[in-house]
């Protein structure tokens, strides 16, 4: 299945040990890969949403919060298997972001993985924000 461009499409998606499960609604096809120190370690690749793009279908219970720096970013995981499906980022605290490894079956190819300078944040965060 290909997007066309513009055209929404509605993947499902979770953690490992499949608690956590959730639907995204994606109208653009479009991950961002950053380098900061978290994401990095994580590899965590970006596709954030507005919150109405969003609904978790399970496992609110089995999702813990990591926060750290400015503590506006709510790093949410899985407590059972430990992995990063979603977030609400720092850049888009309205938002939800999405980890698109995490999206079910093999979707990466229809997305265009645009890098991002998350190691210089401070000094990036604007083309993230405007884009």
């Amino acid at each position: 299945m290909t997007a066309e461009v513009g055209e929404a499409v509605t993947y499902q998606g979770g953690c490992h040990c499949g608690a956590v499960r959730f639907q995204v609604v994606v109208d653009e096809h479009e991950a961002t890969d950053c380098n900061c120190s978290i994401c990095k370690k994580k590899g965590f690749l970006h596709l954030i949403v507005p919150k109405e793009q969003f609904k978790l279908l399970q496992g609110e219970d089995a999702l813990t919060t990591y926060t750290f720096n400015t503590g506006v970013a709510k790093h949410l995981f899985c407590r059972i298997c430990g992995i990063h499906s979603f977030y609400i980022p720092r850049s888009h605290p309205d938002g939800i972001d999405v980890n698109v490894h995490c999206l079910d079956e093999d979707v990466l190819s229809r997305f265009r993985i645009v890098p991002f300078d998350g190691a210089n944040w401070e000094q990036n965060i604007n083309k993230l924000r405007n884009n």
